[in-house]
Order: structure tokens, then sequence, then C-alpha cells
């Protein structure tokens, strides 16, 4: 028995393969996340293919994404949140981060993925990247309460 690649802690043969197979459908958008993910690790191109929106598969380069999943070591995957993408909905979307190592460099792939329903079964629609938060970084003023909690001015504590 070997564990499922998509992190649900589940069996592999339970989880994501009924799906990758084509045995069990996904029933919602996560499902299909977890399924693609585990594709990219087993390198189940076909599914990989086939589960894309047959309207965005124009220009897929089968031997190129066989070949890349191939040569990545797939670290893990963690799902950030989804919105819709429930058994009952049309549309669904899943911000995941994929981390892998390409050439021995760590990578993080985080993706806001889009997803449809097409005559009941679900497919891939279009992703857009997810840019990294800014740093923020709050100034403290010399008049303003020390940060260490003293209770003095900052400028007659820490900022001496």
């Amino acid at each position: 028995m070997t564990s499922c690649p998509c992190g649900s802690t589940k069996n592999y043969s339970d989880c994501c393969e009924p799906t990758i197979k084509g045995t069990l459908p996904a029933e919602t958008a996560e499902q299909l996340m977890r399924a693609r993910y585990s594709a990219y690790t087993k390198t189940e191109m076909d599914f990989v293919f086939n589960s894309t929106d047959p309207a965005n598969r124009e220009g897929y380069d089968h031997d190129g994404t066989r070949a890349w999943a191939e040569n990545s070591e797939w670290l893990g995957l963690e799902i950030i949140g989804s919105k819709k993408g429930n058994k009952d909905d049309a549309t669904g979307e899943v911000e995941f981060i994929a981390r892998f190592k390409e050439n021995g460099t760590l990578r993080e792939h985080h993706e806001n993925a889009i997803f449809k329903k097409i005559e009941g079964i679900w497919y891939f629609s279009d992703g857009v990247m997810v840019k990294p938060k800014p740093i923020t970084v709050t100034k403290t003023g010399r008049n303003d309460p020390c940060h260490c909690g003293s209770g003095q001015k900052y400028k007659k504590c820490c900022g001496k």
C-alpha cells in the first residue's frame, strides 16, 4: 500500500488512482486538482491531458510535459483553499502550492486553478499564478511605546 501523493493521508488506490484510471470521476474541483497533482508524480500524462478543458488543449506538449514530470522530484501538494467546485457547482477555484525539485533546485508552483464542469465532468480550465505578498515592515517612531513591552517610550528603551 502506498500513500497518495496528493497529501490526503489515504492510500493511492483509495484516493486519486480511481480518478486517474477513469473508474471513478472527480466529484469536486479539489478532488480533480489532487488527482492532477498525483498524475504528474506518476507521469500519467494522458490523464493530465484528458482532464484539461477541451477548449484549452491546443498547443499541449505531451512529450515535453512527460519529460518535465519524469525529471522532477515531487515534494508535496498544499491546498490553500477552494471556492465553489462542489458536487452541485458548475465552476470552482482551487488555490494550491505544488512543491518539487527541478535540476536540484527547489521550486514552488503557487496557482489559483480554475475548473469547470462540462456535462457532469470536472475539467481544469485555466490557472493564474499567485504573486507573493509584499513584506510589510512597521517602523517604530521615537515617541512610540517600546515594542519590548517595558511601558517606556522607544527612544528611552530599546531605541537608545
